[in-house]
């Protein structure tokens, strides 16, 4: 039975790389289904995404694509499967519910392991799709005491990525490290503008004629990671801050919904504070 891959390459750019690697697909009789690449120029890095079918063994085949390109390449040859995630949620139930109903329509792509919160108001909503709802509150405790409670649950999952689905409280530089590149949020703004509190209130009382809403890599910098998915959304001077935010919760659930599609099938490469996306 003929195996399948996704086969992602990022590294030090050189020529002939794309040839080099294609060979090795050809001396190993894979059928190529899929390429794109991307070159870097001003950074001098190479990007290339493949989707391959053939009779492989993974480990081996990417112990010959390293033997082919640059030292510090990172290659993984990814076999398509559902990912795993964990939610991250508050109070708004508008982006947690639409992973769960995409969830229960087969259409998400992964499995959730759990929903996390703060507050046990979405808890109802969870239970009804039969997913484990874990409520820890952080009344009288620092972030840091809280955060370490919640860790102790992530860490009894294997997981893939965690979403931020409108979790409202800022992450420590700690949390962010112990899980580099897979926290995902969700930011009810077209960022870079308007980071941080209430920003279709801030957007307001700017005048804007559009408000968006942005996907990206949860870093130390608030609201400043690699941004994965962005939208707008038409606005004028008749709506308020309040009418701006009711509009603009459909386009965040839609990008947040649009992120996760690129994530989890790996169509998403990393590049600084960047991304490079096929």
């Amino acid at each position: 039975m003929e195996n399948r891959a996704r086969v992602l390459i990022d590294c030090e750019d050189a020529k002939g790389l794309v040839y080099k690697i294609s060979k090795v697909f050809y001396d190993r009789d894979l059928n190529i289904d899929n390429n794109r690449e991307f070159v870097d120029k001003e950074h001098g890095r190479f990007f290339m995404r493949t989707v391959v079918t053939g009779l492989f063994n993974a480990q081996e085949l990417q112990y010959e694509l390293e033997s082919v390109v640059p030292k510090d390449a990172q290659i993984k040859v990814i076999e398509p499967k559902d990912k795993k995630i964990i939610i991250m949620a508050t109070k708004e139930s508008h982006a947690l519910g639409d992973i769960l109903i995409r969830h229960e329509d087969g259409a998400l792509g992964a499995d959730i392991a759990c929903v996390i919160a703060n507050h046990d108001t979405l808890e109802s909503l969870v239970r009804k799709f039969n997913i484990p709802f874990f409520y820890i509150p952080a009344t009288n405790m620092s972030r840091e005491e809280h955060e370490k409670e919640v860790m102790k649950h992530i860490n009894k999952f294997e997981f893939d990525y965690i979403v931020l689905a409108k979790y409202m409280r800022i992450l420590t530089p700690t949390f962010v490290k112990s899980y580099t590149k897979k926290i995902i949020n969700i930011h009810h703004s077209f960022l870079p503008a308007f980071i941080g509190a209430n920003p279709y209130k801030q957007a307001f009382e700017r005048g804007v004629k559009i408000i968006g809403a942005t996907a990206h890599y949860v870093t130390d910098d608030l609201d400043e990671g690699p941004i994965i998915a962005q939208d707008v959304i038409p606005v004028n001077h008749r709506l308020t801050w309040r009418d701006m935010q009711k509009a603009g919760r459909d386009g965040e659930k839609i990008v947040l919904s649009r992120a996760l599609s690129l994530v989890l099938n790996d169509r998403v490469f990393v590049n600084g504070n960047k991304t490079v996306i096929f």
